[in-house]
Parts: structure tokens; sequence; C-alpha cells
């Protein structure tokens, strides 16, 4: 048990080193920035790791791209609510098609409307309202899930995804 906490710790830092690496890449849509490797790795956390890793990592790397300058706190809202989510989802049914549209649902639709307040109370934009970010919101996460989605079909096909679960749960 000490081991497979410990190997879930390491696989946690190495994807959000994956995204703070790569942070850099991000398409500006409207006033946010849209970081598809953020939800990308949110799919890859939920399939291996589980809901509380994958909202533990995108808290992580939202914080670290926040204090790095690269990132906003619309971070907040829409990675964890996506982690979470998506990795309820895989829990639930252990299928990757809907693991991926609650991500596209759980960032886009709920974590837009809870960037809202984010946007309201702490950044002081008064112009913002419930939806203004659902949109920006979804086109990030349609770009990421699109990605997991390869990535994921590629790793399921060559045995390297059951291998990946496999080596994490021993």
């Amino acid at each position: 048990m000490k081991h497979e906490h410990l190997k879930k710790l390491v696989t946690s830092a190495l994807l959000v080193a994956v995204i703070i690496a790569l942070s850099s890449f991000y398409i500006p849509v409207g006033a946010s920035k849209c970081f598809p490797i953020q939800h990308m790795v949110n799919i890859l956390s939920a399939v291996l790791l589980g809901p509380g890793w994958g909202v533990a990592i995108a808290f992580v790397a939202s914080l670290i791209r926040n204090l790095m300058g690269t990132g906003s706190l619309m971070a907040f809202p829409g990675s964890m609510v996506g982690a979470l989510c998506c990795g309820l989802m895989f829990r639930a049914t252990k299928k990757y098609l809907p693991t991926c549209l609650a991500e596209i649902i759980g960032t886009g639709l709920f974590g837009g409307m809870l960037a809202y307040p984010v946007a309201s109370l702490l950044m002081g934009n008064s112009q913002a309202a419930l939806f203004t970010y659902v949109v920006p919101f979804f086109i990030s996460t349609a770009g990421g899930t699109l990605l997991a989605a390869v990535l994921i079909s590629i790793l399921d096909k060559t045995k390297a995804m059951q291998y990946m679960r496999q080596i994490l749960s021993a």
C-alpha cells in the first residue's frame, strides 16, 4: 500500500511537470487563456490515478502557473471541476468516451459557470456573467480532450495503458 501511494505521488508530480513545462502553449480565447495540455492531463490522471489525485494535480498545476504568471485565477475552477468530473466518470464506467465527455461538460459547463464568481468577486470583473466563460472553457477543453483521446487510444491499443495501471496498483 505504501509503495502504491508513492508511485501515484511520483506519477502526479510528473503530470504536473508536463503541465508546467508545456504551460507556454496556450490559445487565447477572449479574456481567458486556454491550456489544452491541462485537460489532456485531467483525463490521463482520471484513467491512471482517480478523481482525488486528478483534482490535486489540477490544483497544484493551477497554483504553480499562477505563481509563474502563466495562468490566471480562471485555471482553478476549470481544471479542478473537470478533473473531478472525469475522474468520477471513469471510476463509475471504466470507459474512455464517457470520461472524455465528462471532462468537456465538467470544465466547459460547470467550470465555466464557476468562473463567474471568481471573475466578479476575486478579479473585480463587473462585466462577467454566469455564462461568460462557458464558450472559452469549452474551446479549451475540446482541444485537450481530443489530444487525450488520441493519446489514450494509442496507449490502449499498444497495451501500455493496461501496463501503466498495473504498475500503479501493484
